[in-house]
């Protein structure tokens, strides 16, 4: 969660005429239940991201735990859980194709970031 939130901050301060503005403009939606509008290119930057976090993630996962079996696939499932949870409250502002990518690339890239581990 620290590094999704950490990676949000530094594209909106990178970006903030473009990201930082989609950032502000679906944190307003969320929290008064305004409109919002998003740009592919924002929601497709979400996924990037997300898959990237979803990596780090099982690395460290089994890098700390030191067991490659079980480790990325819970940790998977914990990271689609919240993402269920943030497709739920994002549901009417952004595209279908957006929650279903989004949601289901979170196992396969924790997984994915275990076995980088194992490589390693």
């Amino acid at each position: 969660m620290i590094v999704w939130v950490g990676s949000e901050k530094i594209l909106s301060a990178i970006w903030p005429e473009w990201f930082g503005a989609q950032q502000r403009a679906f944190q307003a939606a969320i929290e008064n239940g305004g409109q919002f509008a998003p740009d592919t290119r924002f929601l497709l930057t979400q996924i990037v991201c997300a898959a990237i976090v979803s990596v780090m993630s099982g690395f460290l996962a089994v890098l700390v735990a030191g067991e490659n079996q079980r480790t990325p696939l819970i940790l998977g499932i914990l990271l689609m859980a919240l993402g269920l949870l943030k497709a739920v409250l994002s549901w009417r502002y952004v595209p279908i194709w957006y929650h279903i990518l989004f949601t289901a690339i979170l196992i396969l890239m924790t997984i994915m970031g275990g076995k980088l581990k194992t490589a390693a």
